[in-house]
């Protein structure tokens, strides 16, 4: 699963890496958790362009009786998206990419935190699923969930699974809605390759999201 990331480099280095000419302000953060916003990427058919757009973590379906199922749906599993109503047609309809530079997993027995992020540091972006709730009041709360698969060998020892890490080069396919191809959609959701990834153990800081610092991804034992 995933359940705490990071994106902390500069909203420059964002907007070059991951193709958009604007750049949008945010703070750096490096303990984002569920319910929390974050920065993602959707695919606007009125102009036909990349843009950023802030949603809710812990995707809301729009015929929920109230928010709160959210917290229960902050992960979604890539091999049975087509079977569960909660992603089914968001899976077809409403694909976003989210924008990260680093997650976390934790060792199951040991509860020992571990930060996962690319070879150059550089930020990217996890395959995700949005919509648009409508509250019995009219407010309109847009949220997301973090697409899953099977961990790749880096990952293993600590989770067995991992979420999916959408290619540069796959951006296009993975966002557009015109895309309904479910054999296409679903040969994108694989494990990162281990050979492009590094990972070390951190501090349990990260274990509460009060703690927002470069501490937590500090290697364990070097935090301030």
């Amino acid at each position: 699963m995933c359940g705490r990331f990071t994106l902390s480099v500069s909203p420059v280095t964002i907007s070059q890496v991951l193709g958009i000419a604007k750049t949008v302000n945010f703070t750096p953060q490096y303990n984002i958790a569920p319910t929390q916003m974050l920065l993602a990427i959707v695919y606007n058919l009125d102009n036909n362009q990349r843009e950023f757009k802030y949603l809710r973590w812990g995707l809301i379906p729009a015929w929920a009786k109230d928010r709160t199922i959210g917290t229960r749906l902050i992960n979604a599993r890539g091999e049975t998206l087509t079977e569960k109503p909660s992603f089914r047609t968001a899976f077809q309809r409403r694909r976003c990419l989210v924008v990260a530079d680093g997650f976390y997993e934790w060792q199951a027995g040991t509860k020992q935190p571990y930060y996962f992020h690319l070879s150059g540091q550089q930020p990217f972006a996890f395959a995700g699923l949005w919509e648009k709730w409508t509250s019995p009041t009219q407010e309109e709360v847009f949220s997301c969930t973090i697409v899953t698969t099977e961990a790749n060998e880096l990952l293993k020892p600590v989770h067995h699974r991992m979420p999916v890490i959408i290619p540069p080069e796959d951006y296009s396919l993975w966002l557009d809605p015109q895309i309904t191809s479910l054999e296409t959609l679903q040969s994108l959701l694989q494990p990162y390759p281990t050979s492009e990834m590094i990972a070390y153990p951190v501090s349990k800081l990260v274990n509460s999201p009060k703690h927002n610092s470069a501490d937590c991804i500090a290697p364990l034992g070097t935090e301030n």
